[in-house]
């Protein structure tokens, strides 16, 4: 998960939403707008102080507007405890209108250098020791793409050695959709005000925020919830937000009680896939674990899992309809291949869950399937049944291509899951989570990391899902808890050994112990903040 200085707030907003909180907080809670301009300048150094303490000479970059009223308060601020500054605006201040006018104003006072962005001259002069560069051009009033000077200011910034503290937003990023405009800033750090930005958290988002800190400027817990307060789509949930909530088994448990889960997959040459998911849902609780694949693998599971119970679909003996019988959740698609032999597993699979009214995953190949064949099997949605797509996936489901699925992901969940219904996972970074039974809102993922961008980590997670809904989670409960065990055991595994080289089999042992966590206080997390 991205790094914070202080634990993030769960409820995620639009950025219009954010300017309703900032409108509400002046003229229902007797705040001005330049108190408001002043906390969040004094928020910025706070934690320029903090990450960067050496820091002697700071060059903000501003704009028009408020965010760039932002950035002269910063240099005004900065002044004032030693720290020389000066300001390259990208709009004339006589332009400057309201509290971003007295910020300018308040940054000529104290001797702030201030001079219009020139790209040349700055590239002789950007490189200083103990300089920090300050993003206060754009922030989250932008709506179209960078053009401009801005462009050039962007492309200087990212040009330069020096990091750079981004305000509220880095400039260039869409704060909805966590995708870049065009060009976009790359910080080192962002400060972000009054509430989250969706787009902070999802996306590419991470590869312009960088560390991303929040400060709710002082405001008091009455504005959230004023009767014009907006209310938040989305839902930031993380590690907290599921330990103490898996019940210890009692003691008196068996396997039969702990639940069957049925794996299907696993075509010729694509055993690892089905193998993985099964020894997760071993691992992960599950007290009967069936894997149905290929007879060819036969060895090679029970080599390395002699705990599963193998099917090959070429034995003398296999009766599909009679292990279907057998399962309390069903797993299809780690695997299973795009031709006739996987079509045929999948169409059983389908009918028998229909039938017995049972839980069931659908996955990797089983998603381009399920998409080929929409016409027949979006008749049959069901509530039960849980979609985990990575963006390739959800672009064939929804019949758009993965870069408009990126551009938008939560347009894209919300539409996975009216048109599929039941619990859609749409994955990546800031995975997001819809489901039917409160379909309004989006669940956020805030764990995880880069490094689990390796093959066999869906398959994991997918195992992990299987075995609780075993044990008796609902579907909407179980992908939620299991998304957010699957992303701080990388967290946990990447902050012993780093995260390039991760595989997606050394999460095992850490999801085992996340899972017998049974209360927050005492846990000791050693990555992130949650």
């Amino acid at each position: 998960m991205a790094e914070t200085t202080a634990p993030l707030p769960r409820q995620l907003y639009e950025s219009k939403a954010v300017g309703q909180l900032d409108r509400l907080a002046i003229s229902h809670f007797d705040i001005s707008g330049f108190e408001l301009m002043r906390r969040a300048g004094a928020a910025c150094l706070h934690a320029v102080r903090k990450r960067w303490p050496l820091t002697a000479h700071l060059v903000v970059f501003a704009g028009a507007g408020n965010n760039g009223g932002d950035g002269y308060v910063i240099a005004a601020l900065a002044k004032e405890l030693g720290i020389t500054s000066e300001v390259l605006y990208l709009s004339p201040p006589e332009q400057l209108a309201g509290d971003a006018s007295r910020a300018y104003q308040m940054a000529v006072d104290v001797g702030a250098e201030i001079r219009p962005f020139v790209d040349a001259a700055f590239a002789l002069r950007g490189h200083q020791p103990n300089t920090l560069l300050v993003d206060a051009m754009l922030g989250t009033g932008l709506s179209r793409l960078v053009s401009g000077d801005y462009v050039h200011a962007i492309r200087a910034m990212n040009a330069c050695q020096a990091p750079v503290l981004a305000v509220d937003v880095p400039s260039g990023l869409n704060a909805d959709t966590g995708e870049p405009f065009d060009e976009a800033v790359s910080a080192a750090q962002t400060m972000t005000f009054i509430a989250i930005k969706q787009g902070l958290l999802t996306g590419s988002a991470l590869n312009y925020t960088g560390d991303l800190c929040f400060d709710d400027l002082g405001l008091p817990e009455a504005l959230y919830s004023h009767a014009q307060a907006p209310v938040p789509g989305v839902k930031r949930i993380d590690i907290k937000s599921v330990l103490g909530g898996l019940s210890p088994r009692p003691p008196a448990s068996h396997k039969g009680k702990c639940g069957h889960v049925m794996v299907i997959g696993g075509d010729k040459g694509y055993g690892g896939a089905p193998l993985m998911a099964a020894e997760a849902s071993l691992r992960s609780g599950a007290g009967l674990v069936s894997v149905v694949s290929r007879s060819e693998h036969r060895a090679g599971f029970l080599a390395r899992r002699p705990e599963l119970m193998m099917h090959g679909t070429e034995d003398d003996d296999f009766y599909f309809d009679r292990l279907l019988q057998r399962a309390s959740v069903l797993v299809i698609g780690p695997g299973l291949g795009l031709g006739p032999w996987g079509e045929e597993l999948l169409r059983i699979s389908l009918q028998a869950a229909l039938k017995k009214s049972i839980p069931v995953i659908i996955d990797a190949d089983a998603l381009t399937l399920l998409a080929r064949n929409s016409a027949n099997y979006m008749s049959i949605k069901k509530d039960t049944w849980i979609l985990t797509p990575h963006p390739g996936e959800a672009a064939r489901l929804l019949n758009a291509t993965a870069s408009n699925i990126q551009l938008n992901r939560f347009a894209a969940i919300r539409a996975l899951q009216y048109d599929w219904g039941g619990s859609c996972l749409l994955k990546g970074s800031g995975s997001l989570i819809s489901n039917a039974v409160e379909p309004d809102l989006i669940e956020l993922c805030s764990e995880g990391n880069a490094g689990m961008a390796t093959a066999g980590m869906g398959d994991v997670l997918t195992g992990v899902i299987a075995a609780l809904l075993a044990q008796g989670l609902p579907p909407a409960q179980a992908l939620s808890y299991a998304v957010c065990i699957h992303g701080e055991a990388a967290d946990l595994c990447a902050g012993v050994s780093g995260q390039k080289g991760l595989l997606a089999t050394d999460l095992l042992p850490q999801i085992r112990h996340l899972l017998n966590v049974d209360r927050v206080d005492g846990f000791e997390f050693e990555t992130g903040y949650v």
